[in-house]
């Protein structure tokens, strides 16, 4: 909205013109969002304590957890909030990217919320059924990935690129889909086991998202494109401004996430941050950094598939307990300590992941 407002403004005085830069804009999405944040989240802590919409703890977990019954959950709607209107506002509305993304993040914000209200309202820590869960996902997922292939114009939109090699890269043809599709619901699910332990997901969220940003405005600037060898496409420069709301809504989260935390994000966060990593991973074609970047939420997903499998295997548990941050927390780590060192792990992937834009 405000793109179009300066082109007008700008008519009238030249200094406005200012605002059409995509880097400016995008740090004033992130402020925009981190404002919000601050200014909505402590009536929002209030109003869901009044409601007593508090988080139901599974007596199956740690002792220590135990505690945290009562805690308000479902703040990722302030997240949600802060990201939607801090990109209407800065972001250019007629890239089909943008609305692509918005999709996503609010259409599997829809499916957690449900989820966190059935466990909310019903007392119920297990909330929808994993199939309801998977069919919610996949609908929303479908629909996007179906838009993008659709109207996709480029090779590139719809090739696979293996980071740190400069000439591999596959065509996917129809295998696009499925394979987006995997992409999207893995890492909304992923990152949702992640969520466990105060500000242990939202960290490497930020971290990954901003990162994300980087590689979309590297990818929609045609020269620096060009330089690094990676594809130009000029669509996905926009969502580096979804990124930057993503960053600032996510700090302004923390502040209250923060161990010991104020409130919880609940799923409605949870896979929505996931879901938006994912489709911003796939329009800028680093899905495979994505995996390398969000190491964390993979191995939170593997230690849980790993459990399930060798337990049904032997009998026998292979972690204490899983997802693997429980298992540290058995295993006497306090909780800071916890997520401290998975933030670090994240920064250090993260790093690794920009790195493939140069080792090449």
């Amino acid at each position: 909205m405000m793109l179009w407002m300066s082109h007008y403004l700008a008519e009238l005085n030249p200094h406005f013109s200012v605002f059409q830069y995509l880097t400016l804009r995008a740090i004033l999405a992130a402020l925009t969002a981190l404002v919000i944040s601050f200014l909505v989240g402590p009536m929002m802590i209030r109003k869901l304590t009044e409601y007593k919409v508090g988080q139901a703890v599974r007596d199956d977990g740690p002792e220590s957890h135990l505690k945290k019954a009562g805690t308000p959950t479902m703040g990722g709607a302030l997240i949600l909030v802060a990201v939607t209107l801090a990109t209407l506002l800065w972001g250019d509305l007629s890239n089909h990217y943008l609305w692509v993304v918005l999709l996503v993040t609010l259409g599997f914000g829809v499916v957690g919320w449900i989820d966190d209200y059935r466990k909310v309202v019903y007392q119920n820590p297990k909330g929808l059924s994993a199939s309801a869960k998977i069919l919610g996902q996949s609908l929303v997922a479908m629909l996007a990935v179906g838009w993008v292939y659709l109207y996709a114009t480029l090779p590139a939109e719809t090739q696979l690129l293996v980071p740190f090699f400069k000439e591999i890269s596959f065509d996917l043809g129809l295998l696009y889909l499925p394979f987006a599709f995997l992409v999207v619901v893995g890492s909304s699910n992923a990152v949702n086991l992640t969520d466990g332990l105060d500000g242990l997901a939202i960290m490497p969220t930020i971290l990954v998202g901003g990162a994300l940003g980087i590689f979309a405005y590297l990818s929609g600037h045609v020269e620096f494109a060009r330089y690094l060898a990676i594809p130009s496409l000029p669509a996905a420069g926009e969502l580096v401004v979804f990124c930057g709301a993503l960053v600032g809504a996510g700090l302004g989260f923390l502040w209250f996430n923060t161990y010991p935390a104020q409130v919880f994000m609940g799923d409605v966060g949870a896979l929505a941050l996931g879901a938006a990593l994912g489709i911003v991973a796939v329009l800028v074609r680093q899905e495979l950094v994505l995996v390398i970047m969000g190491g964390i939420f993979v191995v939170e997903t593997l230690s849980v598939v790993l459990q399930v499998l060798f337990y049904k295997m032997s009998g026998k548990r292979l972690f204490r307990m899983a997802p693997i941050h429980h298992h540290f927390e058995l295993k006497g780590w306090p909780e800071p300590r916890v997520i401290v060192r998975f933030w670090i792990i994240t920064f250090i992937l993260v790093l690794v992941g920009l790195a493939s834009l140069k080792i090449r």
